[in-house]
């Protein structure tokens, strides 16, 4: 019988609560679609195009983009209420500059519809490109698992299948009594195999990465108004004193 494919994104996404829609301000993480300018319309060849990924209120420097022979094209800021959003930016330092031409396939198709989009004024347009910024976030999302960059370790993780299974599982579930060996037996791996494997390619000790994200989960929910004693049942704290004590060693 064949193994159920990994979905590696949704659980993420379900903690990042994205919100994207059309902009050039660059107040938040910004993604840019940046053609040649020697680029006729109607000939948006991919091999022309690229994505910028800008962190937030970092701006794109035109006049190095002209002197390439480049230009943005369309721009779209991405804005997370979720309480993983956090842990997210930190793997956007620097801006990140993708060749479509060698980008995931699902990232060349969302890249090519936009830009599909961009060359013919149709009707509902607006609407159109509103909904493209949250495709557009996925297949950069993809490209990234597809192709991990090295340094952005969450992407590595979730690049490796079985670091990615026990990602998946905090992720999805960050409240379950998760232990060295329930993580190593979701990765199919012996506890020291394992635990050696994921500081490797994270960074980090799995507990570590577990109580960051226990942590930012729950400083969202007291942000909300939730009580101690809720917020640490839904993060997987022992009772309410243990996640003060854990909230006060991480200011």
């Amino acid at each position: 019988m064949t193994e159920p494919r990994l979905d590696r994104l949704s659980a993420l996404l379900e903690g990042l609560a994205p919100r994207v829609w059309p902009s050039d301000e660059g107040r938040e993480l910004s993604l840019h679609i940046v053609r040649a300018t020697s680029t006729d319309a109607g000939a948006a060849r991919i091999d022309a195009l690229h994505l910028l990924v800008s962190p937030p209120g970092h701006g794109v420097d035109g006049l190095a983009l002209r002197a390439r022979g480049l230009s943005i094209w369309m721009s779209f800021e991405v804005a997370f209420d979720g309480p993983v959003g956090r842990l997210f930016l930190d793997e956007f330092k620097q801006p990140l500059e993708i060749g479509l031409a060698q980008a995931d396939p699902s990232l060349i198709q969302v890249v090519h519809l936009i830009a599909s989009e961009l060359e013919t004024r149709r009707c509902g347009q607006p609407l159109f490109m509103n909904r493209a910024g949250d495709i557009l976030l996925i297949g950069l999302l993809r490209h990234l698992v597809s192709a991990p960059l090295g340094t952005m370790r969450l992407f590595n993780g979730l690049a490796d299948p079985r670091i990615a299974r026990t990602l998946v599982g905090m992720h999805a579930d960050p409240a379950s009594p998760w232990t060295l060996a329930a993580l190593a037996l979701e990765a199919g791996m012996s506890r020291t195999s394992f635990a050696n494997r994921f500081k490797t390619v994270m960074g980090l000790p799995p507990g570590k990465y577990l109580e960051n994200l226990r942590l930012a989960l729950a400083h969202r929910m007291v942000a909300s108004g939730m009580g101690l004693k809720r917020v640490a049942q839904e993060t997987g704290y022992a009772g309410p004193s243990t996640l003060s004590r854990a909230m006060h060693r991480a200011a």
